[in-house]
């Protein structure tokens, strides 16, 4: 009987986990979509890692994070998913500031979006 109770409580742990772990996934997987659409009204190019090479290298780079690198002597930011869409998304300078004002623009419409709460309807907050 201890047993299966212990067997039992092992695998409603493992489920828990499970649950926990693909929400995460889930999570990080949309956070990635949002900034790809963001990075491509910017002016990044996407180029789909099409071969196993280059698969390879996508999963060498720094993943789901906007990083400048030198490149000729020039600055290019490049944003690896080597994940998701299996690609990476390369843009210049102006690419990067058009990516960081929509970035910003983003943000202040979520902060609006937020600043429409009716907090009175929610009753005092002891605050």
């Amino acid at each position: 009987m201890k047993e299966r109770i212990a067997w039992l409580k092992s695998l409603s742990i493992v489920t828990v986990l499970g649950i926990v772990l693909a929400g995460c996934a889930t999570l990080q997987k949309s956070d990635a979509t949002d900034t790809e659409q963001l990075l491509a009204a910017a002016g990044f190019k996407m180029r789909l890692a099409d071969t196993t090479e280059k698969l390879t290298h996508l999963k060498t780079l720094t993943q789901l994070k906007l990083v400048p690198h030198n490149k000729d002597g020039k600055i290019v930011y490049i944003f690896a998913d080597a994940e998701y869409c299996k690609c990476l998304y390369s843009g210049n300078q102006d690419n990067n500031q058009r990516y960081q004002s929509l970035l910003a623009k983003q943000n202040i419409a979520e902060m609006n979006e937020d600043s429409t709460m009716d907090w009175d309807m929610w009753g005092p907050w002891g605050g």
